[in-house]
């Protein structure tokens, strides 16, 4: 188990050893507010020329930020609205900035979210930039392409970005873990921040905590990387006890919607945005190895011929899309 394994399951257990973490985690946070007051008395207050919405969180790992910035992209084109989308990249390291995302690109150089958002809304035509400086990339964004709006992949925290809308994204089933921020709990800021924000999403089951909507991910299909044939769920031919390997921030999350199609499996848990080797899919039996689709950008080797992604995506209310709209004070057009 990994240092961050390790972390994330003492934050969420609230292990009694975090006790002596956190005298650093208060001075985490303080210094956390005042890099907030600087930033934002620089940058926000100074819009651009179109909306932008940051699709964020508070807590560290994986919450669904990525699926629902692809959901939005899809829904406001229902409603005659172009998004484009502008992220860090993380993962990725690029000769220069800003950086077009394209189908074509190497997730070793733009990250694995970019890339994936980029080839699942290439038929929209949406506009996807890297950029760890996100003012720049949204500038370079606005120079580049006409949209109507745009969406950050995470920058919640991003102060030096202005933002005119503000989306937390909650994952239902780790909720904040111990609610204390870093390193004493898995926060990048505290809890309250949660109410100075426009809207709180919850992905998945109830947490207890208030939220403006529900959303989750659902399986919707399963590709086999090699031959890219696509089959839906129900066509499944293969044996249903499994490998699932995945690296993503919530690998039990992975697991849990695996076991809900009814397969028996054993999961290998990864680090977020680590890249898949060979030796990470091959174990000493010809079982299927299934891997995360975010996984599977990043996966440049030649596959074998029992691995297979699965395709998600996530549900979101049209109410809520509605109230969105209304919020970045654009009109749509249905």
């Amino acid at each position: 188990m990994s240092v961050e394994q390790l972390l994330v399951k003492a934050w969420h257990r609230d292990s009694w050893w975090l006790l002596f973490l956190r005298p650093l985690a208060l001075l985490f946070r303080g210094l956390a507010q005042l890099r907030r007051r600087w930033l934002q008395s620089k940058f926000q207050g100074l819009p651009f020329a179109v909306p932008v919405v940051v699709v964020g969180n508070l807590s560290v790992g994986g919450s669904g930020k990525t699926p629902l910035v692809v959901a939005l992209v899809k829904a406001l084109a229902e409603r005659g609205l172009k998004a484009g989308v502008v992220s860090r990249g993380y993962g990725g390291r690029a000769a220069q900035y800003p950086v077009m995302v394209s189908v074509a690109s190497v997730a070793a150089e733009v990250g694995d979210e970019p890339l994936l958002i980029a080839q699942q809304t290439v038929a929209l035509d949406c506009p996807v930039v890297v950029d760890p400086n996100r003012h720049r990339g949204v500038e370079f964004l606005l120079a580049s392409a006409q949209v109507d709006l745009i969406l950050t992949d995470d920058g919640l925290q991003h102060y030096g970005l202005h933002r005119d809308v503000e989306i937390a994204v909650i994952d239902g089933a780790r909720g904040l873990g111990n609610q204390r921020t870093l390193p004493a709990g898995p926060l990048r800021e505290p809890v309250q921040r949660l109410s100075e924000v426009d809207f709180v999403l919850v992905n998945g089951a109830a947490t207890g905590l208030d939220s403006d909507s529900e959303i989750s991910i659902q399986a919707s299909a399963f590709r086999h990387f090699a031959s890219g044939s696509i089959i839906a769920l129900d066509a499944w031919a293969e044996i249903r006890s499994v490998h699932a390997v995945a690296a993503i921030g919530n690998p039990e999350r992975f697991a849990k919607t695996l076991e809900g199609l009814g397969f028996e499996l054993s999961l290998v848990g990864k680090n977020d945005h680590q890249p898949l080797s060979l030796a990470d899919i091959s174990f000493n039996d010809q079982r299927p190895v299934i891997i995360t689709a975010k996984d599977a950008v990043k996966f440049i080797h030649t596959a074998p011929d029992n691995l297979w992604v699965l395709e998600v995506e996530m549900i979101v209310e049209s109410a809520f899309v509605d109230r969105l709209v209304q919020r970045a004070n654009l009109s749509s057009e249905h």
